[in-house]
């Protein structure tokens, strides 16, 4: 699998053929994720447009996770990954894209976007919203989440039957084992330090409140694809951060909501998520 060192840490990418298409799709997992959970989409998409799937720094293979060269960002906030993204766009020779990021994910192309104004032709969040800060909700969301990134014991997995319970977790539509057997390997393979910082760096109040500060001064097209069923970023979060991009205006004609849906609409519901894509791509949507 091919590497590239980006601000001294490397990163393990995926890049399909080119094609005709002067324009190429750059996908962003979400956290304690990889880039494969893309692959459903990416193997419906590439005869038409060259797909770039890659690990964040200190997930999957994207692995140690050396602390960066240059940054005026913590090393694991939504906009020193948008910086990473960035360079590694840079480096790879790709002048126009669009960014299609995952929960997280979504975060970080929204960041990523405003960042290269000129390289970034649009964005599609999938599964990622926000923008209200819940308190006490915020803190019971954090604290789980470090402690379920302190004890991760080799030995989970080993634990039979322990994929299953894995491929049912957040979604609607229960996963192939193979994806259960994947996000354990996942779950097992993120380093500490970088699970534990992008889950605290873009959970504070702060950080909460600016992400639609991001999305208002956007002027690309932004699009936001939601499970119905989603427990993890539900409608009424992705619709809110939507609001803020001139493309919502009174409708909500940047929302696309998929049924029977949960948290991971890109393997759920590969093939509505694709169809979504092709109509925007299309210019059947509204443009800003």
């Amino acid at each position: 699998m091919p590497m590239i060192s980006v601000l001294g840490v490397p990163h393990t990418y995926e890049l399909t053929a080119p094609t005709d298409s002067q324009t190429t799709l750059v996908f962003v997992h979400g956290w304690m994720l990889s880039r494969g959970y893309w692959r459903p989409v990416v193997d419906r998409l590439a005869q038409g447009y060259q797909c770039l799937t890659y690990d964040l720094r200190g997930f999957g293979q994207s692995q140690p996770c050396h602390p960066r060269e240059i940054s005026q960002h913590s090393p694991y906030s939504l906009q020193a990954y948008a910086e990473d993204l960035t360079h590694l766009l840079e480096q790879l020779g790709i002048r126009k894209a669009w960014l299609v990021g995952h929960s997280l994910g979504g975060s970080i192309a929204l960041w990523g976007a405003k960042a290269m104004p000129d390289r970034v032709e649009g964005v599609i969040c999938v599964n990622a919203g926000g923008g209200i800060y819940l308190k006490e909700e915020f803190e019971r969301f954090r604290q789980a989440g470090q402690q379920m990134v302190r004890f991760r014991p080799g030995w989970l997995n080993h634990v039979p039957f322990l994929d299953r319970v894995f491929a049912q977790a957040m979604v609607t539509q229960k996963l192939e084992t193979h994806w259960g057997r994947q996000r354990i390997v996942d779950f097992l393979a993120a380093d500490t330090e970088a699970a534990k910082g992008s889950l605290l760096d873009s959970t504070t109040q702060a950080e909460v409140h600016r992400l639609p500060q991001v999305v208002a001064r956007l002027r690309q097209p932004v699009y936001f694809i939601a499970g119905t069923d989603d427990r993890i970023m539900e409608l009424k979060y992705v619709r809110h951060l939507a609001s803020f991009h001139p493309l919502f205006q009174e409708w909500g004609a940047n929302v696309f909501e998929i049924p029977h849906c949960g948290h991971l609409a890109m393997v759920e519901q590969p093939d509505l998520v694709v169809q979504q894509f092709r109509e925007i791509f299309a210019g059947v949507c509204v443009q800003v």
